[in-house]
C-alpha cells in the first residue's frame, strides 16, 4: 500500500539541539530510496508503506546507537484507494486554487 507520512522525531535528553540526529534520519530515508521533504518541524515521505515503516524503525534504531535514551515521535499516515496521489500532487492541488 502506498503512502504519504509525516513524521517528526524527537530525540529525548540529549540537549537543545537535535540537528545531528534529524540529519542521520535523512540520511536513512535517502538511503531507503524513498522520496520526502524535510520541513521546519518534521519530515513528509511517500511511498510503500512496509518500506515508509522500516526507514523509521532505523531511524529510532539508529538515534538510541547515538546516545540517546528516549524518542518521542509523532506520525500522521494518509492513504487512498481511487487514485495515485504523490505530494505534489497534493500541494499543486491546492496552489492551483488560489
Amino acid at each position: 500500500m502506498e503512502i504519504i507520512l509525516d513524521f517528526c522525531v524527537v530525540p529525548i535528553g540529549v540537549g537543545v539541539s537535535v540537528s545531528k540526529y534529524v540529519a542521520k534520519c535523512q540520511k536513512i530515508l535517502e538511503k531507503a530510496g524513498l522520496n520526502y521533504k524535510m520541513h521546519s518541524y518534521g519530515t513528509n515521505v511517500e511511498g510503500d508503506w512496509d518500506k515508509v515503516f522500516a526507514a523509521i524503525k532505523e531511524c529510532h534504531e539508529t538515534i538510541h546507537e547515538m546516545g540517546a535514551p528516549r524518542i518521542s515521535t509523532t506520525i500522521r499516515v494518509g492513504t487512498r484507494t481511487d487514485r495515485h496521489q504523490t505530494m505534489l500532487d497534493k500541494i499543486k492541488s491546492v496552489e492551483d486554487k488560489l
